[in-house]
């Protein structure tokens, strides 16, 4: 356990996929992982000392958002019959929706523990600032009645095209993975100033998840005067995710649906640690591990 960390204290971004046989994945999906269970997740959190958990609706499984949900139950069950001293629910959600998704469905997720949807901009491969705002205002829109926040997987030139659309919905919007920043580029790197901007504002929130995904040093090294710049701009929006259990192609791979993909090696603990040393300070810890989440996921 990391004794560095608050009591109550959240990893904001994880997965679970499988059992395949019980939560079939999407015919058009990039890739195949193996399975990472619910009981996994949970000792994650017992070794990096996290006490509550939200699991994102990964990509292969589409809009079908069984295996997300059924965990979700699962977890905040077994929390409230074994009394492990977590004030509420264990667990929050973020989910996936298309246009199949029905307003009752929604209802069933939020009961579930759902608080948000995740648009996967960029496995999708869109950058087309048009079609990216088309997306976004059609998704703030099925669930701004929900209070729920919008999710995105996405890139800082897209980001920032949707800047206006941004301000004006009225939804909170998260951003996942420092919005793909590029560690070596630095803190001058175009549009970064744009976040910067939307998270002093109070417009955006930031996942300070995956350094690894936009580092290639190997302590990810690069990425602190990011983190630091950000977590500057508005400690109040800084959240903080493992990724746990590390999906994503490796440098070179050509993902393969047909084949079963592994999932990265990444020291969760020198993770959450290196976090830990770039917030500096108590207080600005205790929002980005428990406050801040407490407010945007309704723990």
């Amino acid at each position: 356990m990391n004794r560095n960390l608050p009591n109550l204290s959240c990893d904001c971004h994880t997965h679970v996929f499988g059992p395949k046989g019980q939560y079939p994945y999407a015919l058009a999906r990039q890739y195949t992982p193996e399975d990472a269970s619910i009981e996994a997740l949970l000792a994650l959190g017992t070794s990096i000392g996290t006490q509550r958990v939200v699991i994102v609706q990964p990509s292969p499984y589409g809009a079908d958002n069984r295996c997300t949900v059924d965990a979700l139950i699962r977890i905040n069950t077994q929390n409230q019959a074994a009394d492990h001293g977590v004030q509420g629910d264990k667990a929050r959600g973020v989910a996936v929706i298309d246009e199949a998704t029905t307003d009752k469905s929604l209802q069933a997720m939020h009961a579930a523990g759902v608080r948000g949807i995740r648009l996967n901009l960029e496995t999708s491969g869109v950058s087309d600032p048009a079609y990216a705002e088309q997306l976004f205002r059609w998704s703030a829109g099925r669930v701004a009645h929900l209070d729920w926040h919008l999710q995105m997987y996405t890139t800082l030139p897209v980001l920032a095209s949707l800047a206006p659309a941004i301000r004006d919905t009225g939804v909170p919007v998260v951003v996942d993975h420092f919005c793909r920043a590029n560690a070596k580029l630095g803190v001058s790197q175009a549009h970064l100033d744009t976040l910067l901007g939307l998270v002093q504002q109070g417009f955006v929130w930031v996942k300070l998840s995956a350094a690894q995904r936009i580092s290639e040093l190997p302590d990810c090294e690069d990425v602190k005067p990011i983190a630091q710049a950000l977590i500057a701009a508005n400690p109040d929006r800084m959240l903080w995710g493992s990724d746990w259990p590390h999906p994503g192609a490796k440098p070179g791979q050509i993902r393969r649906p047909e084949v079963i993909e592994s999932f990265n090696d990444v020291d969760d603990k020198r993770a959450i640690e290196r976090i830990v040393l770039w917030t500096g300070d108590d207080v600005t810890r205790q929002k980005i591990f428990v406050s801040n989440p407490e407010r945007l996921y309704d723990f």
